[in-house]
């Protein structure tokens, strides 16, 4: 299951010498223990090597004829699962292709919305290595848009820029601040996406002429796709606790899922640089195979020319068969690889197609599929759900569908967490008469804010306009506590 891949513009000063060095300093130096592999000598010069044991490797290949390097990391985890790291270097286009792969598992299905790319690009950016992509620099840090570089941003929101990898805006608010930690947001996604943010709301005006208004702003964030196959997304920032974070994870998520459903050369990954390797080698083999032929005929006319030259023909002969059978040999041996690997590539190929059709619709991590709807405190999605589940299982009686529906509440460790707070919000409303210090700060824990509204109170459901009701100021009656908690249920509900 593909993971994450990028393609990565690389300086010309950038060698050989210089990428397995890297490579090995990644592997020597990485902070996880288990992923270093000991013993690790490499003598500067060999370009075709491999090191470590078959549970934790990492080779090296050098395709010359097309001056390509192709590294790859494996680690087989205690539970079998197969983590491949690969890094190919195309010195004639001076691009870098990094991929990502473990074998499947099931909770492989979507990408972590606490996913980082790979710590690899922290070293080609902190050694000077990448290079600029089109018209945007490639760096791990946020680009902060300013009136010297406004046309950074018009370049991009107009359409006009040059740039493989997307690019992410984001806005200041009306309070002049970011929605999303952007340096945290600039590291999680170095090499595989820009980050462009507004240094202050001073700029709009100038930015608003600049885009003809089809800029973001206001704390909206915008990701820019390369691929005008992709529409460009926008999100907007919500006012309840860890919004922020919720927003910064599904930035990562569509971002990283652009990424890893882009088609790729195979000459930048191992396996098509594997391939390469292998069919030029049946191809030198195959015309080692026609000269030792004709020396083998030309040994058999020799051989009649005369008797004196009898012995030295027939060992010409006796060795040209003896290559001829070799050669023949080892060239099936390598058509029977290649067919293997291709036979496993499509199949590689056929189940990565089927699983990324499925995460390309998906912008937000799973319950069964999430939508667009946030969620207002942990578990609330999974407790509505559910809620709703063993409603519909007791409604219908006994049969085949109330025993499925009864079976996925019990297994899924229903907490009823909305009938606690209804219960709590009944005990606490039930004397409603006046909004008092008490009452007020029950109501904000439960996610409400509250507005003067005359002679109403204004109550938000976790600031969202879709959800509001207003209590009055004083109740009138022996109902009001009653009525009063009525409606905000409803709302909640």
């Amino acid at each position: 299951m593909l993971l994450f891949s990028t393609v990565l513009p690389i300086r010309d000063s950038f060698t050989p010498e210089d990428f397995i060095r890297l490579v090995i300093e990644w592997n020597q130096n990485s902070p996880h223990e288990e992923n270093v592999i000991r013993g690790i000598e490499w003598d500067g010069r060999s370009r075709d090597v491999r090191f470590g044991d078959d549970r934790l490797w990492l080779e090296i290949q050098e395709y010359g004829e097309r001056n390509i390097i192709a590294v790859r990391f494996e680690k087989t985890g205690a539970k079998g699962a197969v983590w491949d790291t690969d890094y190919v270097m195309n010195f004639n286009d001076m691009r870098m292709s990094i991929q990502l792969d473990r074998s499947f598992l099931a909770e492989a299905l979507t990408v972590d919305p606490k996913f980082s790319t790979p710590h690899f690009i922290t070293f080609l950016s902190n050694a000077g290595c990448l290079d600029d992509d089109g018209d945007l620099p490639t760096t791990r840090e946020p680009i902060y848009i300013d009136k010297g570089n406004l046309g950074f941003l018009g370049g991009v929101v107009n359409g006009t820029a040059r740039h493989q990898l997307p690019v992410v805006y984001v806005s200041k608010t009306p309070d002049n601040s970011d929605p999303v930690d952007v340096m945290m947001l600039a590291g999680r996604l170095k090499g595989v996406a820009h980050v462009l943010v507004e240094k202050g709301r001073w700029l709009n005006n100038d930015i608003r002429v600049l885009c003809g208004d089809k800029n973001e702003y206001n704390g909206a964030v915008g990701i820019y796709f390369p691929n005008p196959v992709f529409k460009n997304k926008r999100f907007h920032p919500r006012a309840y606790e860890g919004a922020d974070e919720i927003l910064l994870d599904k930035i990562v998520c569509s971002v990283i899922n652009y990424a890893i459903i882009q088609k790729v050369d195979p000459l930048y990954t191992w396996q098509g640089v594997n391939n390469a390797i292998l069919r030029d080698r049946c191809v030198r083999r195959g015309s080692d195979l026609v000269e030792m032929e004709r020396a083998k005929r030309m040994a058999e006319i020799a051989k009649n020319e005369a008797e004196r030259e009898m012995e030295r023909a027939n060992k010409e002969k006796d060795e040209a068969e003896r290559l001829v059978d070799s050669t023949d040999e080892e060239i099936s041996e390598l058509n029977r690889r290649i067919e293997n690997l291709t036979r496993e590539n499509e199949r590689l190929v056929a189940e990565n197609m089927g699983l990324r059709s499925k995460i390309s619709g998906m912008d937000a991590k799973p319950l069964l599929y999430f939508g667009g709807e946030d969620e207002f405190f942990p578990g609330e999605i999974k407790d509505i759900v559910l809620s709703v589940l063993e409603d519909a299982a007791e409604k219908r009686g006994k049969g085949r569908s109330s025993d499925v529906l009864a079976d996925i509440v019990r297994s899924n460790d229903y907490q009823r967490l909305l009938e606690q707070r209804i219960k709590e919000l009944k005990v606490e409303m039930k004397d409603y008469s006046k909004m008092t210090g008490a009452k007020r700060q029950f109501l904000e824990q439960l996610g409400f804010i509250i507005e003067d509204g005359g002679k109403h109170y204004r109550l938000t459901y976790y600031g969202d306009p879709r959800y509001n009701t207003t209590l009055s100021k004083s109740g009138s009656d022996s109902r009001a506590g009653l009525n009063a908690t009525t409606t905000i249920i409803r709302t909640m509900m």
